[in-house]
C-alpha cells in the first residue's frame, strides 16, 4: 500500500513511524497510508521555509507574478487529473471537484496581480522638506492548515496569497485527503517556485500544535469546525501570532412569500445536497414565511431528491457522492434519526435508503417544523440534511437568523427589490445572497463570516488576504541642507 508523505524544500520526506489510513469513500476502502508527522519533521518543514524567506522575499514582483500565471496554466491543463485525486479521496462527484478547482483558481488570478496589490501609498511635503511613505512588507512564515471538504480549493485561497505577498509557507492539509496537496506543491515548483517556498506536512494534532508554537511562524490561517477554529485562534494569539481561524456555519436560506417557488426549491435543493452537504456555505436551514410557503417547498424539495442520483464520484451519472468516512456518514444519519423525538416531522428520511457495497454512503433527508432548541437545527450538521423552519413574517426570519451563533452566509429569495435592499441592511452576516443559495464572493472580494463562524479580524482571499499577509512600514525621509541641522528637544512638529 502506497504512503502518501511530505513534500519540504522540494523534496518528498518522511517515515511510517505513526500513520493514518486514506479511504476511498465510495468502497469503504483503504486505498493508501499517510504519514504522520512528528514534531521534529513538522519543525524541519518550519526551518526550510524559514531558510527559503530571505530569497523569497527579496524576489522582484514581476518574477513572483509570473510563477502565477504560469500555475494558473497549470491547473487549466491538468485539472482532469486533479479533480480525479480530488474524487478518490473525497468523495464528491468530478463536475464538483472540477468546480473547486475553478473557484481556487480565482485566487491564483488575483494574486498574479501582485504588483498591483503590493503598491504602498506616498505624500510629499507632509512637513517643509519632509516626505511620508508606506510599503507593505511579508509577515514571515504562515502555517496554512485546511479542511478536507476542498482540499484544492481552499489551499490555493491561502498559499496562493501568503506567496504572492512574499512569505513562505507551511501547508497542513487534511489527513482524510492529502494526496492533492502533494500535486499542488509540485504544480507550484513546476510554475517556478523555488523549493522551501511552499513546504506540505501530513499529520494530525502533533503537526498543527507543532506550528500553533513554532516562534518562526508568524501567521496562521485556519479553517474547519467551530470548536477547532476557537482553539486554534487561543492558541496561536497567545503565541503572539497572527490569526484568521474560519470555523463552522449554519446557513439559513429565508424565502418570501413573492419568491418564485419553483426556482426557490431547485436552489435549496442544489444548495443543500451538493457535494453530500459537507460545504460551510450549504444552506442548511430553509426558513419559509409562512405556512403556504412552507407546506408548498416541502413538497417541491421532496419531489426534486425523490429523483437525485447518488453514487460514486466517478459515475457520470452520479449527482453526488458519499460521505468523507463512515463515522461521519453515522453521525449526519444520528440527527435524522433523532428528530421526530425532537418534535420535527421527518418527510424525506436518507437513513433508510440503502446502497451497495461497503462505501460510506447517505441518502439525502428533509426535516420539517424544526425549531432552534433541536439538536438538528443547532449542531452544525455537514451533510446531506435540510431543515424547514416556519415562520410568520419578515422580522421573524431576521430575528432567526441573527440570534444564530453562527454567521457565515445567508439567502433570501424574494421577487421585491425594496425586501432585498431591506434585507442586506438587516441581516447579521458576513455573506449574504438575493435569489443566490450559496453567496461565495468572486475573487475580488473576500470570503468569511460573523460571530462563530470566525475569529480573527480578516476574512481569507481577496483583498483581506493582502492585509492579513502583510505588515505595513511607514517611512518618513527628509534631506536638508547641512548648514540647517541644529538641536531641538521639543516634540517634532508637522510645521
Amino acid at each position: 500500500m502506497s504512503l502518501i508523505r511530505h513534500h519540504v524544500a522540494g523534496a518528498e520526506t518522511g517515515t511510517a513511524d505513526r500513520t493514518g489510513e486514506v479511504y476511498d469513500p465510495a468502497t469503504g476502502r483503504v486505498q493508501h497510508e499517510v504519514a504522520l508527522a512528528s514534531e521534529a519533521e513538522t519543525r524541519a518543514a518550519v526551518a526550510a521555509a524559514a531558510a527559503a524567506l530571505p530569497a523569497w522575499r527579496a524576489t522582484s514582483l514581476i518574477k513572483r507574478a509570473d510563477v502565477f500565471f504560469r500555475l494558473r496554466h497549470l491547473l487549466v491543463e491538468r485539472a482532469d487529473e486533479l479533480a480525479a485525486i480530488i474524487t478518490s479521496e473525497h468523495g464528491k462527484v468530478l463536475s464538483d471537484a472540477k468546480g473547486e478547482i475553478s473557484r481556487g483558481i480565482e485566487n491564483v488570478e488575483f494574486a498574479a496581480g501582485l504588483v498591483h496589490l503590493l503598491k504602498g501609498e506616498r505624500s510629499e511635503q507632509v512637513s517643509r522638506g519632509v516626505d511620508v511613505h508606506s510599503v507593505k512588507q511579508p509577515v514571515g512564515v504562515v502555517a496554512c492548515i485546511t479542511p478536507f471538504n476542498f482540499p484544492v480549493m481552499v489551499p490555493l485561497w491561502m498559499t496562493a496569497s501568503a506567496i504572492a505577498c512574499g512569505n513562505t509557507v507551511v501547508l497542513k492539509p487534511s489527513e482524510k485527503d492529502p494526496s492533492a496537496s502533494l500535486f499542488l506543491a509540485r504544480l507550484y515548483e513546476e510554475a517556478g517556485l523555488p523549493p522551501g517556498v511552499l513546504n506540505v506536512v501530513q499529520g494530525d494534532k502533533v503537526a498543527v500544535d507543532t506550528l500553533l508554537d513554532a516562534p518562526e511562524v508568524r501567521a496562521v490561517s485556519f479553517v474547519g469546525s467551530t470548536p477547532i477554529a476557537r482553539s486554534i485562534y487561543a492558541r496561536a494569539a497567545a503565541n503572539g501570532k497572527r490569526v484568521q481561524a474560519l470555523g463552522g456555519a449554519k446557513n439559513h436560506m429565508v424565502v418570501m412569500p413573492d419568491a418564485d417557488l419553483d426556482a426557490a426549491a431547485d436552489a435549496a435543493v442544489s444548495a443543500a445536497y451538493g457535494s453530500a452537504g459537507e460545504r460551510c456555505m450549504a444552506v442548511s436551514v430553509l426558513v419559509a414565511v409562512g405556512d403556504d410557503v412552507a407546506d408548498a417547498l416541502v413538497a417541491k424539495v421532496a419531489e426534486r431528491v425523490a429523483t437525485l442520483r447518488i453514487g460514486p464520484g466517478t459515475d457520470p451519472d452520479s449527482e453526488m457522492g458519499p460521505l468523507i468516512t463512515g463515522a461521519h456518514r453515522d453521525a449526519v444519519a444520528s440527527y435524522v434519526t433523532g428528530a421526530a423525538g425532537e418534535g420535527a416531522t421527518v418527510v424525506v428520511d436518507g437513513t433508510a435508503q440503502r446502497f451497495d457495497g461497503d462505501g460510506f454512503f447517505l441518502g439525502v433527508s428533509l426535516v420539517d417544523h424544526v425549531r432552534p432548541g433541536m439538536r438538528v437545527y443547532d449542531d452544525e450538521i455537514f451533510g446531506p440534511v435540510l431543515s424547514v423552519v416556519r415562520v410568520a413574517d419578515y422580522d421573524e426570519a431576521v430575528d432567526l437568523v441573527n440570534t444564530s451563533p453562527f454567521a457565515n452566509g445567508t439567502a433570501v429569495f424574494t421577487r421585491d427589490g425594496g425586501t432585498a435592499r431591506q434585507f442586506e441592511f438587516d441581516i447579521e452576516v458576513g455573506m449574504v445572497g438575493v435569489n443566490v443559495p450559496i453567496p461565495v464572493p468572486v475573487g475580488a472580494f473576500s470570503f468569511g463570516g460573523w460571530r462563530n463562524s470566525l475569529f480573527g479580524d480578516s476574512h481569507i482571499y481577496g483583498p483581506e488576504s493582502i492585509h492579513f499577509y502583510t505588515r505595513s512600514k511607514v517611512v518618513t525621509t527628509r534631506w536638508p541642507d547641512p548648514s540647517e541641522s541644529q538641536i531641538s528637544l521639543g516634540f517634532p512638529s508637522n510645521h
